[in-house]
């Protein structure tokens, strides 16, 4: 079992969904980012998500592409990746990658997947990867002890569906809308029919991403769902001048929310 198994697994035991926490690498620069990420988890995340800088992001909005565009102007790579996640990894943490294919193609395949696992990574979301392409990189996650991460959204067939419950380890990531990142007013009412869908093919825990906010937010999707992915709000904090304790407080308030009992 990986931390990011393990992560989950401890949540379910304690009857809540878990918390996963979003940041980019090297935002606001590489050890702010590291700071930010420990703030993240002194708070009460369960998981990092540490993006991966990408000058072309599909599903990304504009506050997580103004902190992508800083990280790149500031010349951020993937050993800059790597050192983020060995950083958190080291405390103990379950930290996963978040990745656009190309950097990893272009990077080398079992090259990425062997020095992300040496930095003490769990697993990899690829959110522009089906799991039909993924042949080479699914051996590589296989032979380094990661867990392949591949999305579900409203639009996916039940054979899309049950193709990504039998690929995936560690949980599912289901996209709550079909539009791009960003905190919003209410969360999609298309998300809990989209993780009824996912639940009725597998076992595996099901995180809903993309336009949580606040504890209430949180609270509601965790009343359906094992983990509430919180991306956007953690890096507004950063744009609007916060440091690490914005993150800690905001993470406090998310924590406190994936903890309400169940309705």
């Amino acid at each position: 079992m990986t931390r990011l198994s393990d992560a989950f697994a401890r949540a379910r035991r304690e009857g809540r969904a878990a918390l996963v926490g979003y940041l980019p690498a090297g935002f606001p620069s590489v050890d702010g980012g590291i700071a930010a990420l420990r703030a993240m988890l002194d708070g009460g995340a369960d998981v990092v998500e540490i993006g991966l800088p990408y000058s072309d992001p599909l599903i990304d909005g504009p506050t997580i592409q103004a902190a992508v565009e800083r990280s790149l102007a500031a010349g951020t790579r993937i050993k800059d990746v790597l050192r983020t996640v060995e950083a958190v990894a080291a405390d103990g943490a379950a930290a996963v990658v978040m990745t656009y294919w190309n950097p990893v193609e272009r990077y080398g395949v079992d090259r990425f997947a062997r020095d992300l696992a040496a930095a003490g990574g769990a697993g990899v979301i690829t959110p522009d990867l089906i799991p039909e392409e993924a042949g080479d990189w699914l051996a590589a996650v296989d032979a380094h002890g990661l867990d392949p991460v591949f999305l579900v959204a409203p639009s996916s067939t039940d054979e899309r569906i049950d193709l990504v419950a039998r690929t995936n380890r560690g949980f599912i990531y289901a996209a709550s809308t079909m539009g791009v990142t960003g905190t919003r007013e209410a969360v999609s009412d298309l998300a809990p029919k989209l993780v009824a869908r996912v639940k009725a093919a597998t076992d595996l825990p099901v995180a809903v991403g993309l336009g949580v906010s606040d504890a209430d937010q949180a609270a509601e999707i965790a009343g359906y769902a094992d983990g509430v992915v919180v991306g956007s709000a953690f890096v507004r904090r950063l744009l609007d001048g916060g440091g690490p304790d914005a993150v800690r407080d905001l993470a406090g308030r998310l924590a406190e929310g994936v903890r309400r009992p169940r309705r």
